[in-house]
């Protein structure tokens, strides 16, 4: 994605101070971070990583408490407490943050910094999913009682020079024998983090996941210069986000004078080298059984019970939804290409071949094909709406990234988990270059920065 905006400014991503984990007052780097808030399971994972370590990042990012103030109020008061015992510290300066991730044969590198923020209609961050107003409204307040970014946002973009890493998904990417040897991509920003690799780590370790991660701070005018140049000429996609930079847009349109709130925090990756994973997001049903779901959906899709265990179901279900996929496109088959995987009984149920009149009847018109038949706009619009009348609200829908623990929580519920197929990548990036926004929810791109590594104070700059 290499189109200019206004004034060919296209994106800008500014140096800014860093502030980090002071290493010799925590346990261990590794004990201190987390995933993504929307990705920590819970309860389980949140009690899991606040005793991994008395100063963990989820107390800032997942702050417990009796009321949404209280909780917000909490955090900015754990913050601040942090900084004056020296828990966190500033950087010196400001800088641009390389951060690598390497897992096995996956291997991910981007650029940390702060990001110029843009509507939609600039056309330079291209967003590809509609968001939940109350989960903004959450970030925004917990952004606002802190005055800090407290984890990056995952963008992708395309630069200029040919894959030399290897991509999210394991396989080696042209131009090299080894990943992250040589120098294939001729791009400011590519050489920039090839460069900084060849240095010490500013940190490095590696998480309960098996994942190394190192960061370099880059400092150098020329560097900054490079990479300014080299990025003002791209446009980005929102790969993981979207509640986030809805909230930084926000809460930037309640400033009247320019400042630090212009800005957003952001891992930025050239997806040319480092090609991004996409997974499904699977949905937790907590108040619809599998029995009244199964028996609400037989008469408008096939439903058949499959054999486990969940690797061979999720199989199945790939297989399914494969099928369906080749049969639209040689017309060999009517209707749309969608399948679904239902637990929470014991058993799987593979849902496919939906009704053409109930889509005809549920599905909104007006968009393009590819928008229509989604398996997250079949699943919102003809099965939660309509067959299923399950509210879009957290007291009935849970959206959960791992699979097998969808399906534990759904079984100690009495609930349903929808288990989905993942998205093609293309449809993604063209939706989105058309401005049509995918239900929430729809997609996992990854790998996902670790939070916790670096965060970004707004009273620092």
């Amino acid at each position: 994605m290499s189109i200019p905006g206004p004034g060919g400014q296209g994106l800008q991503l500014t140096p800014f101070r860093g502030l980090r984990y002071v290493a010799e007052r925590v346990g261990s780097l590794a004990a201190v971070t987390s995933p993504p808030y929307d990705v920590v399971v819970r309860p389980d994972g949140l009690r899991e990583l606040e005793t991994a370590d008395p100063y963990n990042i989820v107390r800032l990012i997942l702050p417990q408490a009796d009321s949404p103030e209280a909780r917000h109020r909490q955090a900015a008061e754990t913050l601040r407490r942090w900084q004056a015992d020296g828990v966190l510290a500033p950087d010196p300066e400001p800088a641009l943050y390389v951060y690598e991730q390497r897992d096995g044969r996956t291997l991910q590198r981007g650029l940390i910094g702060a990001l110029r923020l843009s509507p939609r209609e600039e056309g330079i961050v291209l967003p590809h999913e509609e968001v939940m107003p109350h989960v903004v409204e959450d970030r925004a307040a917990l952004m606002r009682a802190t005055a800090a970014h407290l984890e990056p946002l995952l963008l992708a973009y395309r630069g200029n020079g040919h894959g030399n890493g290897t991509s999210g998904n394991g396989a080696t990417g042209p131009g090299t024998d080894e990943p992250g040897t040589g120098g294939v991509g001729t791009g400011g920003a590519a050489r920039v983090i090839e460069s900084a690799i060849q240095r010490e780590p500013l940190l490095s370790t590696t998480t309960e996941d098996g994942v190394d991660h190192h960061l370099w701070r880059v400092t150098g005018p020329a560097d900054l210069v490079a990479v300014a140049a080299d990025l003002r000429h791209h446009q980005a996609l929102i790969a993981d986000g979207h509640h986030r930079w809805a909230t930084y847009l926000r809460l930037r349109e309640e400033r009247s004078e320019p400042g630090p709130w212009d800005f957003g925090l952001v891992l930025l990756v050239d997806t040319a080298r480092y090609p991004l994973r996409v997974r499904a997001i699977h949905r937790l049903l907590r108040q619809l059984s599998p029995d009244d779901a199964l028996t609400a959906a037989r008469h408008a899709f096939r439903v058949r019970t499959i054999d486990g265990p969940l690797p061979r179901a999720l199989e199945t279900l790939a297989e399914a939804a494969q099928a369906a996929q080749a049969a639209q496109a040689a017309r060999a088959e009517p209707g749309a290409p969608n399948a679904f995987l239902l637990a929470g009984d014991s058993r799987f149920h593979l849902l496919d071949r939906p009704d053409p009149e109930l889509l005809t009847r549920t599905v909104p018109e007006g968009r393009p094909e590819a928008w229509r038949t989604l398996d997250a706009t079949v699943l919102h619009h003809a099965l939660l709406d309509h067959l299923w009348n399950v509210p879009d609200t957290p007291e009935h829908i849970g959206y959960i990234h791992d699979s097998a623990a969808a399906v534990e929580q759904a079984e100690r519920l009495g609930g349903t988990a929808v288990l989905m197929h993942a998205v093609v990548e293309d449809v993604v990036h063209e939706l989105a270059r058309q401005g049509i926004a995918m239900p929430h929810k729809s997609t996992s791109f990854g790998p996902k920065p670790a939070t916790g590594l670096v965060l970004r104070s707004l009273t620092l700059g």
